[in-house]
């Protein structure tokens, strides 16, 4: 732990305690030393928000003893703190002061400025990022010796979060967080506390090395359980065979086979992971967006202005910007359900979105799991199998107990867990994140990672997690909050190079477009001809009218799904059913061949111009 030429700030003996029946902790020991900074990992539901509070001084453990300097200040940041007894945010950031700074009130000022949060806003009027943001200048000002800090980059945008690794970089005192930002904990640690199935295991490194460390303490258990599985069997097979030959039995060897018993039940169990998977459908047609330069304001605010973009099926886009730039707007007008002040923007054919929004908007509080999950019956469809309830809920980590549970007494990663298991249960070929990873656990962050990678329909991400999209997305479209809305070649990393290199954007007509691992800039040499290049007659007047052809297709196609969908049409009459789908299908491929020629020739027209 520290060393003796730096005692720790504060240590914990012994501890335990207990929710319900089940330990959560148990002899469980650490120290914080003096200008630690460390990550608390573990998963969702094994007790870190728990412990930082039994640290902060504010639930008492079982049993156990938590020992603190004489004149150790900690302070606490928890994920959803209380503003309620301050009326702007001035007044609650400045009450975080301590008694030695009481006439340094400018300080609130200062870190407000930083932040860039008007101190007189009233607190009731805050928006999530905005109490986030007070909430960090409160636990800044208050200078303790120890910070506290559970899941401080929610809702934070990417120019805050950067600003809050360098305020904590250059922080005088001890800091441990709790975040599922990969990135941030990279850029931060330098130690890392494991609190895994009720122990604490301490790695003297940063987050960097969390994975390759905790891969091998993970297959170092599965060797010596192997090795003790056998042992068992071996000594098993004997009490069998000596019991039924020897009237007097050995029982040293039988107490030796029932302590191997007792300490292979006691062995800690290796928890499952969150089974996650997404079924894209049927494919939607080639082109899934076509946005011609769209604008919108918002209260004299241009958001951005003469923005153009080509979404291809099977393409990975993500969203990022401070808040307050558009993102979620920009959001909405791509899947159609917010129009542009100008310009225009056309969806593709055969979408089936699926929308998951930062607000959790499907849930409804006073619903228990069951109820959320249930079309009347106790099995659900999941992608085209029925399940049961109870199975599928295991599948997310919720235990059979639980069913019945309120959704108001869930976690926030409880909450998106259960989101996650509501929407993607059902087949969708174009999926809409907005905010996804927000109280994720590591672990469930990198199975949904994992599942996105593998998914072939559409993806739009809006993210401030820097990890996140560049390990996912195939380009980024960045929202600078000055009005622009500029689209470039793969994740958050190479957006920044290419951002340094001069801005060159992606081609954003080719097709079978894959970011590159490194940045090139490429030098666009003038057109030397002076005759400029036009369309043969052959493809304007299929340009002229694929949009008719395409149009009339689509209007067909509408019409015979309504007559499918018609109650008893099956049972009435199944060779005209199956007659009327063979002809959708059909209809379906001439429609996809005919958007990829009208597709084709627009891009050429492009390169024309």
């Amino acid at each position: 732990m520290a060393s003796p030429s730096s005692p720790p700030l504060l240590s914990v003996t012994d501890l335990a305690l207990r929710f319900g029946a089940e330990p959560l902790f148990e002899n469980l020991e650490l120290a914080i030393s003096e200008r630690d900074r460390i990550s608390l990992v573990g998963r969702n539901g094994s007790g870190k928000s728990t412990l930082m509070k039994v640290l902060a001084g504010t639930i008492e453990p079982d049993h156990g003893k938590i020992f603190i300097q004489p004149g150790c200040s900690v302070t606490y940041l928890e994920q959803d703190p209380s503003l309620s007894a301050y009326e702007t945010t001035f007044d609650y950031v400045a009450a975080g002061l301590n008694a030695s700074q009481e006439d340094e009130e400018y300080q609130a000022y200062i870190l407000l400025d930083e932040i860039k949060l008007d101190p007189s806003l009233l607190c009731k009027d805050l928006s999530g990022g905005e109490r986030r943001r007070a909430a960090i200048c409160r636990a800044l000002i208050s200078n303790a010796d120890i910070l506290l800090l559970d899941e401080p980059t929610n809702h934070l945008d990417i120019n805050t979060i950067q600003w809050l690794e360098e305020k904590l970089a250059r922080y005088r005192g001890a800091v441990v967080v709790i975040s599922h930002d990969r990135a941030f904990l990279n850029h931060l640690t330098k130690q890392c506390f494991w609190l895994d199935r009720g122990a604490v295991r301490r790695l003297d490194k940063g987050f960097a090395h969390f994975d390759e460390w905790s891969v091998t303490i993970m297959e170092h258990e599965v060797i010596e359980r192997s090795k003790l599985d056998k042992l068992i069997e071996k000594e098993t097979e004997w009490s069998h065979k000596g019991i039924s030959a020897r009237r007097k039995r050995n029982m040293g060897r039988m107490r030796n086979l029932d302590k191997l018993r007792g300490e292979r039940s006691s062995q800690i169990k290796v928890k499952d992971k969150v089974k996650l998977g997404a079924d894209s459908g049927d494919a939607s047609g080639k082109k899934v967006i076509e946005v011609r330069k769209i604008s919108k304001s918002f209260g004299g605010k241009v958001l951005f202005e003469n923005f153009s973009l080509r979404v291809l099926r099977g393409k990975r886009i993500g969203i990022i910007g401070p808040n307050g730039a558009g993102k979620t707007t920009l959001l909405k007008m791509l899947t159609g359900s917010l129009q542009p002040d100008s310009g225009t923007i056309k969806l593709g054919t055969n979408l089936v979105p699926t929308f998951l929004d930062q607000h959790r908007g499907l849930l409804n509080d006073d619903d228990t799991i069951w109820e959320t999950l249930s079309d009347g019956g106790d099995h659900i469809m999941v992608r085209g199998q029925s399940k049961h309830i109870i199975g599928y809920m295991k599948d997310f980590l919720f235990d059979a107990g639980q069913a019945h549970t309120s959704l108001s007494a869930l976690s926030g990663g409880e909450k998106n867990r259960l989101l996650m298991a509501k929407t993607l249960a059902h087949p969708t070929n174009f999926l809409i994140l907005d905010e996804p990873t927000n109280d994720l656990d590591m672990d469930t962050l990198d199975v949904l990672e994992e599942m996105l990678e593998k998914y072939d329909g559409t993806l739009l991400l809006v993210s401030h997690d820097r990890d996140f999209l560049d390990r996912l997305v195939t380009s980024t479209i960045v929202l600078e909050g000055d009005g622009t809305a500029v689209e470039y070649a793969g994740g958050y990393t190479d957006y920044l190079q290419q951002k340094k290199a001069g801005g060159s954007l992606i081609n954003l007509d080719d097709d079978d477009f894959t970011p590159p691992k490194k940045f090139s800039k490429k030098t666009q040499k003038p057109r030397t001809d002076s005759t400029k290049k036009k369309l043969s007659f052959k493809q304007q007047y299929a340009l002229d009218n694929l949009p008719k052809e395409i149009a009339e297709l689509e209007k067909t196609i509408a019409k015979y799904q309504t007559k499918l969908s018609e109650g008893g049409f099956y049972t009435k009459d199944p060779a005209g059913f199956n007659k009327i789908n063979d002809a959708v299908t059909d209809l379906q491929n001439k429609l996809a061949v005919k958007e990829e020629e009208w597709l084709e020739i627009e891009m050429i027209k492009e390169e024309l111009e």
